[in-house]
């Protein structure tokens, strides 16, 4: 966002509330006032909603503390902390929010640097936004958004009346906020100083008068501090009091929406994949029982392959007679076919077929002559011409043969003899 909205809250509620709206693409002001109260930051919800909002607090609230702990793990020297400073501070660590700042070593040799607030004034800050709708991305204390002067501090007052406070950096990671009196005191104590500190002042400071100030040019103290913003990393929301960024809740709910499209994903990968080893099993089955019915009816056969299974079929009906040829074998056995029907009892138990004749011969077994007699009529109705063999009486069964023709004739076509043999299949039945 090019423009930021900066509060400046107090540590009550009945305090009044500096706010600003910075451009920073600009690097000016836009708009700029007071509040008289807390319950006024309301009036700032429609100037919240479509910026960015950075919020600043008393340095009288926040005290911040540079420590050496030793250990290399970050969260163990955290850990650490409260208990090395409790005897240190007023309140039970317990009361207490410890937020820390990763700026690795300085001079002095501390390697951990915390800012402390009462868990109770950060709850309090925070129920005064949530209050008015407003969402802060930072809350920073005063002190850190001073710049940092060269030599010696720097320093602002926060109005222009001498009961102001003033807000003072020292260093890098220290600086306090004093009000009117105590203000005063400090400057009794830099004026018996023998080595007089340099303040960069940035605003006319009280009773500045034995003092050594370098005067900076005068800015308007949320001014001074929107422009020094850009350089602060810190910031109190963490851990417990971490912002929860709308970003953040997007990609979580997308990834809640992701991970149920995945396992729905995953369930349809898994039905179709039992599925195809469904078919895949019945297929395997279906292959089986063409393989056993080949081998049933070709017995002489060793190995067969699904694969080739077609190419024998063609192999073995070329031996019976052109598949193309109407007055082949299978023309042939079609029409011969009705007449078993009609005649049920008569069995064949051999075929034969003479390709160069175009002869259909058939050994056949019945229980009696009758049937042999019924077969040739049924046979010579559809239209073919036929004569029926030797016939023999072996006990319960006759034995006969018969040599079927078109009436069209016989010889016109060119073949090979071939024979299948089902006595296997029809023996004994009757």
């Amino acid at each position: 966002m090019a423009e930021t909205l900066f509060i400046r809250l107090g540590s009550q509620a009945q305090e009044a509330i500096q706010w600003l709206v910075y451009s920073t693409a600009e690097q000016e002001i836009i708009a700029s006032g007071e509040l008289s109260h807390a319950q006024k930051l309301s009036e700032l919800t429609e100037k919240a909603q479509q910026r960015q909002v950075k919020v600043i607090v008393p340095s009288s609230d926040v005290l911040l503390k540079s420590l050496t702990v030793p250990g290399k793990s970050s969260r163990a020297v955290k850990q650490a902390v409260p208990y090395m400073l409790e005897d240190d501070l007023a309140q039970d660590v317990e009361q207490l929010f410890f937020a820390f700042h990763d700026v690795g070593t300085d001079e002095q040799g501390h390697n951990c640097f915390t800012a402390i607030v009462e868990r109770a004034q950060m709850q309090l800050w925070q129920s005064w936004l949530a209050d008015a709708g407003i969402k802060a991305v930072s809350i920073v204390p005063e002190v850190l958004l001073m710049p940092i002067a060269e030599q010696g501090w720097s320093a602002i007052a926060l109005a222009e009346h001498n009961l102001s406070p003033v807000v003072v950096r020292q260093g890098e990671w220290s600086g306090f906020t004093l009000d009117a009196i105590t203000w005063q005191m400090q400057c009794q104590a830099l004026a018996n100083d023998e080595d007089a500190i340099a303040i960069d002042a940035y605003s006319a400071l009280p009773c500045d008068d034995n003092l050594n100030l370098h005067v900076m040019p005068e800015e308007l103290p949320l001014a001074l501090m929107a422009k020094q913003s850009k350089k602060v990393s810190f910031n109190l929301l963490q851990g417990e009091f971490k912002v929860k960024s709308q970003h953040g809740v997007a990609i979580k709910n997308w990834l809640l929406v992701a991970s149920f499209a995945a396992f729905a994903l995953l369930l349809t990968f898994a039905y179709k994949g039992a599925q195809l080893w469904q078919v895949n099993a019945q297929l395997a089955q279906v292959e089986q029982e063409i393989v056993d019915t080949y081998k049933k009816a070709f017995p002489e056969t060793k190995r067969v392959r699904v694969a080739t299974i077609k190419s024998q079929l063609n192999q073995k009906l070329a031996q019976l007679g052109s598949t193309s040829d109407s007055e082949g074998f299978l023309a042939l056995l079609a029409k011969v076919q009705p007449a078993f029907s009609k005649v049920p009892s008569l069995k064949p138990s051999s075929l034969k077929f003479d390709g160069k004749r175009q002869e259909l011969r058939i050994q056949a077994m019945a229980s009696s002559y009758q049937h042999f007699e019924q077969f040739q009529r049924a046979l010579e109705n559809t239209g073919l011409t036929v004569k029926q063999g030797a016939q023999n009486n072996q006990g319960q069964q006759v034995t006969g043969s018969f040599s079927i023709v078109n009436k069209a004739g016989s010889g016109q076509k060119r073949g090979r003899q071939g024979q299948v043999n089902l006595a296997n299949k029809t023996r004994g039945d009757k």
